[in-house]
């Protein structure tokens, strides 16, 4: 049989679908909450935008020099050593990805939950050596499996899947945009939104009456850091695309394609979302209102931006449509971030770091043992509980990992200056050097600020150092 290839267009929808999941329909509410004003938030936006495109464009030219499956991975273990490129992969394997796969299913339940009440995380069906068991836990695990089985079948099935739940999520971020921004944008709502728009207040709202105070510079910078959390991890997965490189038709040049134009995308699209939230729900709110407009955009109920502009133009039926919009948002995501992480574990299986079975592929020319090797440990996860803290842990390492493979072109193009580069990341080096600057502040903010997340989150990163010298070991390598 032969093995079948993805065109650039699902390429491009691998980018853009593993970035859609829940977070743009939820986390505003958080950094409104942190920054008190409407400019602020529509920044945190567009710079986590900005920042985005930047790597993307320094990913294109690397996935170009080294169109191979396991992506990041492949760069770093080129740039540097081996070491560094496994515990990426650890990292990745232990928390990064299946962390994200399994929070990101348990969304899936949650929202399931709106239109069936069985499925609440409330629900509890059993409980395994005092550990309770929910609705939402078992229905989380079933949607992974389903998932990881469509893609044993062959890259065409879950290519497939990819793009049309893709085009589905587009359509919903566009649907809020149209009709947020030019069908049903509350005039009052805008009034008090953008009213004396560019400023640096955060402002509060007490007893009906709106006061400010301005922001100082450090405040303002480590609050800002802190906002951008939420943004990064809603625009987060957009590399994933280069872990499959090899499945895709013309990697040399599809691949950094597929980067730009779905990065681009999404970030237009999340900043116009954000655009329409702030045309229909007020920007500040009371935590004790009774209504949408009472509470604002800052304490919607579980903080559901986007199903709070829905109910506000159609009532509880916009709520329900929501919700299931909101299902197929997050079961596209985990689609992507299955298919691609499992290539990084079978990359690292070939380079002898991990089970020599995860290796091979299936008659479909797939690697079946992986992605149920990578199914298993995402369910264990969805049991814990402890997804979430494990992605709060990891949220700094995340970025690290990028600003070391972003500072590997550096040392790519010094190692290998004659190697083909079919693209050069534009703006080179200014582009580069001012990401690797601005998220080196983030991530030192967050060891400031969040040292309880952060320091646990490199100590997991590291404990891929022993076993990475016990692998080597066991396939007898010194």
């Amino acid at each position: 049989m032969e093995k079948t290839k993805l065109k650039l267009s699902t390429a491009v929808f691998m980018v853009m679908g593993t970035m859609i999941g829940s977070g743009i329909f939820i986390v505003s509410a958080d950094i409104a909450r942190l920054l008190g004003n409407p400019f602020l938030v529509l920044m945190v936006w567009l710079a986590t935008g900005l920042l985005t495109l930047i790597a993307a464009n320094c990913y294109s030219e690397l996935s170009g020099m080294f169109p191979k499956s396991g992506g990041q991975y492949q760069y770093l273990k080129e740039a540097f050593n081996p070491l560094l490129a496994f515990l990426y992969g650890w990292s990745l394997f232990l928390v990064i990805q299946s962390g994200a796969i399994a929070a990101v299913a348990v969304a899936f339940s949650k929202f399931t939950a709106v239109l069936f009440p069985f499925f609440s995380p409330e629900n509890v069906l059993f409980t395994i050596f005092s550990l309770p068991i929910s609705a939402a836990q078992v229905l989380a695990i079933f949607s992974i499996f389903v998932i990881t089985f469509i893609n044993t079948l062959g890259v065409q099935y879950g290519g497939f899947v990819q793009s049309v739940l893709t085009i589905i999520k587009a359509a919903t971020l566009l649907f809020i945009i149209v009709i947020g921004i030019f069908v049903f944008g509350d005039k009052s709502v805008i009034e008090l939104n953008f009213h004396s728009f560019i400023t640096l207040e955060k402002s509060t709202l007490d007893n009906g009456v709106l006061t400010g105070e301005n922001w100082s510079l450090l405040p303002l910078l480590s609050a800002f850091g802190l906002a951008m959390v939420g943004a990064l991890f809603s625009s987060d997965a957009w590399n994933n695309v280069t872990f499959i490189a090899n499945e895709i038709e013309n990697p040399i040049k599809n691949v950094s394609k597929s980067l730009v134009f779905g990065v681009l995308g999404v970030v237009s699209l999340y900043l116009l979302a954000n655009i329409a939230y702030l045309f229909v729900v007020p920007m500040w709110g009371n935590p004790d209102g009774t209504t949408i407009l009472e509470r604002g955009i800052q304490y919607v109920q579980q903080d559901r931006v986007a199903t709070a502009v829905m109910s506000s133009i159609y009532g509880a039926p916009g709520a329900a449509i929501m919700a299931v919009l909101i299902m197929i948002s997050t079961f596209g995501a985990n689609n992507g971030m299955i298919l691609s992480a499992s290539r990084v574990y079978q990359t690292m299986a070939l380079d002898g770091l991990f089970f020599k079975s995860m290796s091979t592929n299936n008659k479909f020319h797939v690697p079946a043992f992986s992605l149920w090797v990578q199914f298993i440990w995402c369910s264990l996860l969805c049991l814990s509980g402890k997804y979430g803290d494990l992605l709060d842990y990891v949220m700094f390492a995340v970025v690290l990992f990028y600003i070391l493979t972003i500072a590997g072109l550096f040392v790519l193009r010094s190692k290998y200056p004659d190697k083909h580069r079919p693209y050069k990341a534009f703006g080179y080096p200014f582009l580069p050097i001012i990401y690797m600057i601005v998220m080196s502040g983030f991530i030192v903010n967050l060891l400031i600020q969040k040292p309880q997340f952060t320091v646990p989150g490199l100590a997991l990163v590291l404990t891929g150092i022993p076993i990475f010298y016990i692998w080597r070991k066991v396939n007898g390598e010194k």
